[in-house]
């Protein structure tokens, strides 16, 4: 085992290491350590502190004052929140892209559709690739330049392949990205293409593909920049940092998420455990996990530990061989992060639940009602408070922020599909139809004022 190497910066004199996530482990290593997964055990790495002194109230009037500021570092609404991320020695060099700065919209209508007072959407799509991935990938990058790395990969369903794409040609970085042939949305491929990635489509589905660069990582030395990258996870905290200094340091009861490879919900729960050590929280929100019914293994787990009456903690997870789901960003039936995302589950009190492909569709179309748009897998946000609301989970009084990981052009197929009647998902060979039950079809008329203006008053009435 390597000897444990910390860095203290000089701002906070805060301890950094690599822990192993792994209870029965716990092992150390350098900050430096390239590895995402744990020498000793083989479990995953998360970054770990040992805080210095931080007063709350100043870190939270420094970050405030941090919006005037020029310096490329303040103008990101991931590195304005450094206190939390401090890794990186102060010489290092940031790729930035000013990511972050993402609102946090208010949706009459959609709580309308889900039977609550008010519902608030976090929307990751104003990020500059169009997702949460941004957040991560700043954090990501910007650690493989200070270990002096030239090679990055991923194994990606569209999101991150944009993401690294981007960040590794501003950071001056060869991108090399894997992705399931056929199963990635077009507008997500478009974005790896154009920032000069090497993308290499491969005949199976995200595991199997996740499989072979597992490999690559071992045997040609890439450094990987998927989820299970730890210092990823450190640039996603900073979506619940922002959030919560937009909701004025008031948590909410809950926080809803798409459930997919679930770095971001490890993430998350990390996030908010730091921000109640370091007294910037009173109180701790639940976490909601939501997975698409075709590809919902973290769902699975927890219905079996119901059935079985013990803790999710005390069984495996189960893979789903053939996950099948149009919400591409979340098509996945091997989570790495599973055991981490147990852990932040119960430590929030939080819920999984699982939604159909007629659920999110429907339930992207009230979003774009309420004049917001995102892509499939963030809808499953919508659908899942649907349920739980339904259920007496989430109470109709309750405070709910919902995270839209992706923006609308990420999969414009889908929403034409939609909207035109024509969208179905495939099962076990087979062609599901999707109703359009909130469809917006174009309409065609000849070309003359009259027909347009009889149009007006038919959609006024």
């Amino acid at each position: 085992m390597k000897k444990t190497v910390s860095r203290r910066p000089a701002a906070n004199k805060t301890t950094v290491s690599l822990r192993c996530f792994e209870e029965k482990c716990r092992a150390r290593y350098p900050i430096t350590d390239a590895k995402p997964f744990c020498p000793a055990c083989g479990g995953l790495l998360e970054v770990h502190y040992e805080w210095g002194d931080l007063d709350p109230e100043a870190l939270k009037q420094r970050w405030r004052t941090r919006k005037m500021s020029t310096d490329p570092r303040d103008l990101s609404g991931v590195w304005r929140f450094r206190e939390m991320i401090p890794f990186l020695p102060p010489e290092a060099r940031i790729v930035t892209l000013r990511e972050g700065n993402t609102p946090l919209l208010d949706a009459p209508r959609s709580a309308a559709y889900a039977d609550m007072d008010r519902l608030r959407f976090k929307h990751q799509g104003f990020n500059p690739t169009g997702s949460f991935k941004d957040n991560g990938m700043t954090t990501g990058i910007s650690q493989a330049v200070a270990l002096g790395r030239k090679v990055v990969a991923c194994v990606s369903t569209g999101n991150t392949s944009a993401s690294l794409a981007a960040y590794a040609a501003t950071g001056g970085l060869q991108a090399v990205i894997l992705i399931p042939a056929g199963q990635v949305a077009t507008g997500k491929l478009a974005q790896a293409l154009e920032y000069g990635a090497l993308t290499i489509q491969v005949e199976t589905n995200f595991d199997g593909t996740w499989k072979l660069l597992s490999r690559l990582v071992e045997e040609a030395g890439v450094y990987l920049l998927n989820s299970v990258n730890p210092f990823r996870v450190e640039g996603q905290k900073t979506i619940i940092v922002e959030m919560m200094e937009q909701l004025e340091w008031q948590a909410p009861d809950w926080i809803v998420l798409p459930g997919g490879n679930l770095g971001n919900c490890s993430a998350f729960g990390k996030a908010l455990r730091e921000m109640r050590q370091l007294k910037l929280l009173d109180r701790m929100p639940r976490l909601a996990v939501i997975q698409a019914e075709g590809a919902a293994p973290l769902y699975q787990l927890f219905q079996r530990a119901a059935a079985e009456k013990k803790a999710p903690q005390e069984l495996s997870l189960c893979p789903v061989e053939n996950p099948t789901t149009l919400a591409t960003a979340i098509k996945i039936g091997a989570p790495v992060s599973w055991k981490k995302t147990l852990q932040e589950i119960e430590a929030t009190r939080g819920v999984c639940e699982k939604v159909s492909e007629q659920e999110i569709a429907d339930a992207k179309a009230v979003i774009g009602r309420s004049g917001i748009g995102c892509e499939p897998a963030s809808a499953a946000t919508l659908a899942g408070i649907r349920k739980l609301v339904a259920s007496n989970v989430i109470r109709k009084n309750d405070q709910v922020v919902a995270v839209l990981t992706g923006n609308l052009m990420k999969d414009p197929d889908y929403v034409l599909a939609y909207h035109q009647g024509t969208l179905a998902f495939s099962v076990a060979g087979k062609q599901r139809p999707i109703e359009s039950r909130f469809g917006n079809p174009p309409v065609s008329v000849p070309a003359d004022v009259e027909s347009i203006k009889r149009l007006l008053v038919a959609g006024s009435k």
